[in-house]
């Protein structure tokens, strides 16, 4: 009977001295197998800039694999933004705080680091069109995104349409659940238009779902004491008023324009003397 083959331990393998192409060309083999695409472009870079800056090879080991991890998870936001399907991109750094008095320098920055996120809290913003409510919706879900999260941004009739036409095929449990994955739900338009009573309860099903396990961010330009207008059942109305408040941080975002006064001053800006 043959001995058993032994495979040598780490520290015992020789290591097997290489042309430069056979290097590259190992290099590229070993990155395609272990999918690692930015050791495979960058390689090349890194090691010279290694040799000119003397680098030990733990030094250069450590170039190589951070380099690969720093674009990964910029892949990773950029997955994380796309998969949101948001509208467009829009960032908190661009909002004009002097224009949203509701909203403190202070409590921006701690919304922004998205610990509310983890502790499955709401947030709820509520003012008139133009005040700046889906830019602060959108800017906290892209903070989120870029944050490495799984976050979805939808509208309340897209959303209810959706989960619609989900009931009908039969496939309402598994859109439901995949909403439910989500670690933001940012829903906006809620209040714009009238749910009929089906609509109303597929929404309160995805918003039960996530009650006080993952987070729903909101944007209504009607006030609570409206809601019941939308959801018709006044009872029901009650009860999603009662869940997306509960522990949750709410902003108002008031009820003059800044898009009016931004388009106003361009107007009177550009009248002649």
């Amino acid at each position: 009977m043959s001995a058993a083959t032994s495979v040598p331990d780490a520290d015992q393998r020789p290591v097997t001295a290489r042309s430069e192409q056979a290097a590259d060309l190992a290099i590229a083999a070993g990155a395609a197998a272990l999918h690692l695409p930015t050791i495979r472009t960058e390689a090349t870079r890194i090691a010279a800039a290694a040799v000119k800056e003397r680098l030990t090879h733990k030094a250069f080991l450590a170039e190589v694999l951070t380099a690969e991890l720093d674009d990964r998870d910029a892949r990773r936001r950029t997955r994380r933004i796309h998969e949101a399907k948001f509208p467009r991109l829009k960032r908190l750094e661009d909002l004009d705080l002097r224009q949203l008095p509701g909203l403190p320098a202070p409590l921006l920055a701690a919304l922004s680091a998205g610990a509310w996120i983890d502790r499955g809290e709401p947030v709820v913003l509520l003012g008139d069109s133009g005040t700046g409510k889906t830019h602060l919706l959108i800017g906290l879900g892209v903070a989120a995104a870029e944050a490495g999260r799984r976050v979805r941004y939808v509208t309340t009739a897209a959303l209810v349409n959706e989960l619609v036409e989900a009931a009908d095929a039969k496939q309402l449990s598994r859109v439901v659940g995949r909403y439910a994955r989500l670690d933001l739900l940012c829903l906006d338009e809620l209040g714009y238009v009238h749910l009929d009573p089906l609509g109303a309860e597929l929404l309160f099903q995805i918003i039960t779902e996530r009650e006080e396990k993952a987070s729903i961010a909101c944007a209504s330009n009607a006030p609570f004491s409206e809601w019941g207008t939308t959801f018709t059942d006044p009872r029901l109305a009650a009860a999603i008023v009662d869940r997306l408040t509960f522990n949750a941080h709410i902003i108002a975002t008031g009820t003059d324009s800044y898009r009016l006064r931004s388009s106003r001053a361009a107007r009177e800006g550009a009248a002649p003397g």
